[in-house]
């Protein structure tokens, strides 16, 4: 059995606490460590090397959210993933945390069962946690940096150029939460043609995972706030 490492992020004890006993509990989720702010997480995230962060977004001195960014931005933890707890669905740090690298976020009041499914999901690379809430998230805050007057999104026309055809088709549907078998149904293609389709278009686009290809997917102006296929 493959065991999941875990490293939990978050200022307050009884949080962390909690989360520990949570995961520490399931035969293939191990805590190794804890972090009470951004700093330590990301010195403990160098030294424990997890596969996954949970990561409070709001923490003293150096928050989630800076954490966040200088952990992705470490080419020797590009196989770190991180999951943002946040105490509030819609919240203006969410965005931004999946634009520099998070694999998608829960709020802290989530079921229980919720957070391992999640855990387990995101580690495995499965498409984003709570598709529908993200991509509300995602829509509302890329209207802010697409939407304005004057306002060019983030990643340019000449980037969705690098793509195929069918590679734009496929990334909209993943912005619209489809996995990679909904698609393939969709599009009438084998789930690992469908598969390679997204993983092309990741590594062409430098995106770290779905979460992030779903953020491109509204930057770039491929998918519209609102939009669904």
């Amino acid at each position: 059995m493959t065991i999941i490492r875990v490293l939990i992020a978050d200022d307050q004890a009884l949080v962390r606490a909690g989360f520990r006993a949570l995961l520490d509990i399931q035969d293939d989720i191990e805590v190794v460590a804890e972090a009470a702010d951004g700093d330590e997480a990301v010195r403990l995230t160098l030294e424990h090397r997890p596969d996954l962060v949970l990561m409070d977004i709001r923490m003293p001195q150096c928050d989630g959210l800076e954490a966040t960014r200088r952990i992705t931005a470490k080419p020797e933890l590009a196989d770190v993933r991180i999951l943002i707890l946040t105490t509030f669905e819609l919240d203006e740090y969410v965005f931004e945390a999946l634009r520099v690298g998070a694999s998608g976020f829960l709020v802290k009041d989530t079921e229980p069962a919720d957070l391992v499914r999640g855990v387990r999901s995101i580690v495995a690379g499965d498409a984003l946690l709570s598709p529908g809430v993200t991509r509300r998230v995602i829509g509302e805050f890329a209207a802010r940096t697409t939407g304005r007057p004057g306002g060019a999104p983030m990643l340019g026309a000449k980037r969705l150029e690098q793509l195929t055809e069918r590679e734009r088709e496929v990334m909209a549907l993943v912005a619209e939460g489809l996995s990679n078998e909904e698609i393939a149904t969709r599009l009438f293609l084998s789930p690992l043609t469908a598969k390679t389709h997204v993983s092309r278009a990741m590594v062409k686009l430098g995106a770290r995972d779905r979460a992030q290809l779903v953020v491109f997917a509204y930057e770039s102006g491929l998918v519209r706030p609102g939009w669904s296929g």
